[in-house]
């Protein structure tokens, strides 16, 4: 075999080789790390239908559900119990990473996961039933001003998660002692809507996403959304946001996923590649757009500097409200 073929052969070799180690993962899962309807569901959803429209998966995912401590419990599970399995995706969001930065995760923190990619964001909201007495984000604020406990709002979570932080900033912001606020904690953006709906909460804090089709329904309004200006999306134009009603707030809403701490390098590689490939292609910006969420792409190194400096910045926060020492 005289060398140039030889060269061919080595390089074929080196492909398939290549090839077996960024295998397609074998039943591959995404866990919502929640009660179905929320945040954590689209998101998983999203991922299912893009992988397959990009014949990046041949079969698409199952999504399975593991509600608890808005994301502890499946946070534990994984890393405890199913470390190294290459299959597994859990979502994510900037709430989990608050969590995080409170040690509500238990005795794992930031550093115990492989964070794998940002797929989209979205931005908090406040949301009210539609024939809700409150109009506007000062109505609500006027209310919890005479009567702090007088309005019930549920949030994902309890008191330092991403929902309670969203009101706490508005209470701050006007004046008002965040823990005299009345909190119900739930389980995710489905389980806020269907209490919102039921008369069982007054005010819902939670996000734009989990919110839209009940907006659109004509079942709930929303007071404020937390993003730096209008969203340009023809059903969001109207919606006010909380800056332009006099509260400097601003709280964006990323989704992702992570995988077990002892998934190989090259499984990594592989969802990795997967993603990057997802996340340039015009269809999957089209399916993100349906699904309520804007554009926030990031994978692999830069995901991870970016999680570790988002979870200390929340930490700052946390610590400005006594939430943390």
């Amino acid at each position: 075999m005289n060398l140039s073929l030889r060269k061919v052969a080595l390089a074929a070799g080196c492909l398939m080789f290549a090839g077996q180690l960024l295998a397609e993962p074998k039943r591959p899962e995404c866990i919502a790390p929640a009660a179905p309807g929320g945040g954590f569901d689209l998101t998983c959803k999203l991922a299912q239908s893009a992988l397959v429209n990009e014949k990046l998966l041949t079969k698409p995912m199952r999504v399975t559900y593991m509600p608890g401590g808005v994301g502890a419990v499946a946070y534990n599970a994984v890393v405890a119990q199913r470390p190294a399995d290459a299959g597994t995706l859990v979502a994510w969001s900037s709430g989990s990473l608050l969590n995080l930065a409170q040690g509500k995760f238990g005795r794992f923190d930031e550093n115990a996961v492989r964070w794998l990619a940002a797929v989209g964001t979205s931005y908090g909201a406040i949301a009210v039933k539609s024939d809700s007495p409150y109009k506007n984000l000062d109505d609500l604020v006027q209310a919890l001003k005479k009567d702090p406990g007088s309005v019930v709002i549920g949030s994902g979570g309890t008191v330092g998660s991403q929902d309670w932080m969203q009101t706490a900033l508005i209470a701050k912001a006007a004046g008002i002692d965040p823990r005299k606020l009345r909190y119900v904690a739930l389980e995710g953006g489905g389980e806020i809507a269907t209490a919102l709906l039921g008369g069982h909460i007054q005010v819902g804090s939670t996000d734009i996403s989990d919110s839209m089709p009940h907006i659109q329904s004509g079942d709930m309004r929303l007071l404020a959304v937390f993003a730096e200006k209008r969203l340009d999306e023809p059903e969001m134009k109207d919606i006010p946001t909380a800056r332009e009603q006099g509260y400097e707030i601003v709280w964006p809403v990323v989704r992702g996923f992570y995988l077990g701490p002892k998934v190989s390098d090259e499984d990594y590689a592989w969802w990795k590649n997967a993603f990057d490939k997802l996340l340039a292609s015009e269809d999957f910006a089209k399916l993100r757009d349906q699904r309520e969420l804007f554009p926030f792409a990031m994978t692999g190194p830069e995901l991870d500097t970016y999680v570790k400096k988002q979870v200390a910045d929340y930490k700052m926060l946390a610590k400005e409200f006594g939430l943390v020492q």
